[in-house]
């Protein structure tokens, strides 16, 4: 039987010690065992000797998922190959259209003759042909942006 009423421990290393508190965050970060949880470092981040993370500028540039490739070629027509598993009807179709937009999940295409819009879910996306040339930034790549020296 408790004889104190029951308080919720705010910070794990005691009551007289200040929280951690992570740029820009404003708050610790607390992790269900109690423990505090430092922020997330990019993959690929810079590192010093220490430890510490270089912050990397942020540049102009997207980086090079399949939705944001799509997004740079909208307005475009394109053969669009999507897979359906477990389909008893049909396993694979193809899909033609004017690429209008493009999400993390899903694109939408239309129809130039008749106007019918589609809505594909990227997970059943296989991949995409076009006729004309792609618009494509990447650093590193031709047409890729120039990069910018201090």
């Amino acid at each position: 039987m408790f004889t104190q009423p029951y308080r919720p421990m705010a910070y794990p290393m005691g009551p007289n010690q200040p929280a951690p508190h992570y740029k820009g965050m404003g708050y610790p970060m607390m992790s269900a065992g109690g423990g505090t949880i430092p922020p997330q470092i990019p993959s690929g981040s810079p590192m010093t000797a220490g430890g510490t993370a270089v912050p990397v500028p942020v540049t102009s540039y997207e980086q090079s998922y399949i939705e944001n490739i799509l997004r740079l070629n909208l307005g475009k027509v394109g053969t669009f190959y999507m897979t359906y598993e477990n389909n008893s009807e049909w396993n694979a179709k193809i899909f033609k259209g004017v690429l209008e937009a493009a999400g993390r999940d899903h694109i939408i295409i239309s129809d130039p003759v008749t106007g019918v819009r589609t809505i594909m879910l990227m997970v059943n996306f296989d991949y995409a042909t076009f006729d004309e040339p792609l618009t494509y930034q990447y650093p590193g790549t031709i047409g890729a942006p120039p990069t910018r020296r201090s």
